[in-house]
């Protein structure tokens, strides 16, 4: 898995439900879940942080340099 959008290809052919994850600029669901993991840009705009979205707050999980390193990491999350 080389970026997000085969990443979400990836969980979709795998059955993930589409309100367990969301990825930045690719899968953004309407509503927003209460609770869900995620992959987002740094908070600096560098680099790539997943973690968990939950009671209303994001809770990092890691950080990565790549978005790559990034995808790998939250499909591991999703245990897909």
């Amino acid at each position: 898995m080389t970026d997000r959008r085969a990443l979400e290809r990836a969980l979709r052919e795998a059955g993930v439900p589409d309100a367990y994850y969301w990825i930045e600029g690719v899968h953004e669901p309407a509503p927003t879940p209460p609770d869900f993991v995620y992959l987002r840009t740094g908070p600096d705009g560098d680099g790539w942080e997943t973690g968990v979205y939950e009671r209303g707050g994001y809770e990092p999980v890691a950080t990565h340099p790549t978005e790559t390193a990034a995808c790998v990491h939250l499909r591991s999350l999703l245990g897909s």
